[in-house]
């Protein structure tokens, strides 16, 4: 099958890999610029397998449209797409264009599925690979799979731990069931659909007057990006590796209880969260709060800025 693939980061890099050492024919590979000077790791792997490689800064333009459509290619793989691709580029291949997506649709679209999902507090999540439109995360769905969001699952250990692996090796299932002519497109139940905005600081204060639970969910959802805060005497402490301690706090709520080898304890409603790594905007460094602690950056009895 002529495949052409879209994508960008780890998961498209490993979709690369995988789809070449099955001997699918990649006719072409599309990675974003480079940011920074730093080359996207599909971008390097595109390079060092010898692919033809573009880096468009939009899927707008007629020339980007014409390239596409000359490739004759049977089918696009989107693979971690952040770009928005016209539905006349999904369409162009001769069996349109299939996407991937980190939640079971049409519950949570949008750019941050992954981190809402935790933060609401669903019990399972999923994978969706479909056929994409002109809308975000609206198209017809191919193929779904389930899995269960652990009590301490963060972003990352959800997304790298499972859906990362699980979206690769259902890529394949897929594309057999698009070989054989029997790949569904089942029409996502719009009565069900939920959009999240892109998971941001706007949303990753911690809000110490929620419960125990909520509180929680929002830090391993936002754990590692963009990082649950909170604010203590003016300071933006990020919270990281956090697990809850059922029963009644020894402290106040928002009160830090007690700093120690284990990690750092704050007071919530109804438990006390225990949270193993810290940082302090605007060091990027995640440390044990013990070290903050040391340099006087945090102490015992600190409370919440409100």
């Amino acid at each position: 099958m002529r495949i052409a693939l879209i994508g960008q980061a780890a998961f498209a890099e490993k979709v690369l890999h995988e789809l070449h050492a099955a001997g699918e024919e990649i006719v072409h590979v599309y990675a974003p610029p480079d940011a920074g000077g730093r080359p996207d790791p599909l971008k390097t792997k595109a390079l060092e397998l010898g692919l033809p490689l573009s880096q468009p800064t939009s899927f707008k333009g007629e020339r980007v449209f014409e390239q596409f459509k000359a490739l004759n290619a049977d089918l696009a793989v989107l693979a971690f797409v952040t770009l928005i691709v016209p539905e006349r580029v999904l369409y162009a291949p001769r069996l349109k264009s299939i996407c991937f997506h980190p939640s079971l649709l049409p519950r949570h679209r949008g750019a941050s599925a992954i981190n809402w999902a935790i933060i609401q507090g669903d019990r399972e999540t999923g994978i969706t690979w479909f056929w994409p439109d002109q809308g975000i995360d609206t198209g017809p769905i191919l193929i779904q799979k389930r899995v269960p969001i652990g009590d301490n699952d963060t972003l990352g250990s959800l997304y790298f731990g499972r859906l990362f692996p699980l979206g690769v090796e259902s890529l394949f299932e897929a594309l057999e069931l698009i070989k054989s002519g029997k790949a569904p497109a089942i029409p996502q139940d719009e009565s069900l659909a939920t959009y999240e905005p892109p998971c941001r600081d706007e949303h990753a204060r911690v809000d110490f007057s929620k419960h125990a639970r909520e509180v929680h969910n929002l830090v391993r959802g936002c754990d590692p990006q963009p990082g649950a805060f909170a604010v203590y005497e003016g300071k933006r402490v990020r919270l990281y590796e956090a697990t809850l301690e059922p029963g009644l706090s020894s402290g106040a709520v928002g009160e830090i209880v007690s700093i120690g080898a284990d990690g750092m304890r704050i007071g919530l409603q109804g438990a006390t969260l225990l949270v193993k790594r810290t940082r302090i905007d605007p060091s990027p460094k995640k440390v044990p709060p013990a070290e903050l602690a040391q340099s006087g950056q945090l102490r015992t009895g600190m409370f919440a800025d409100s």
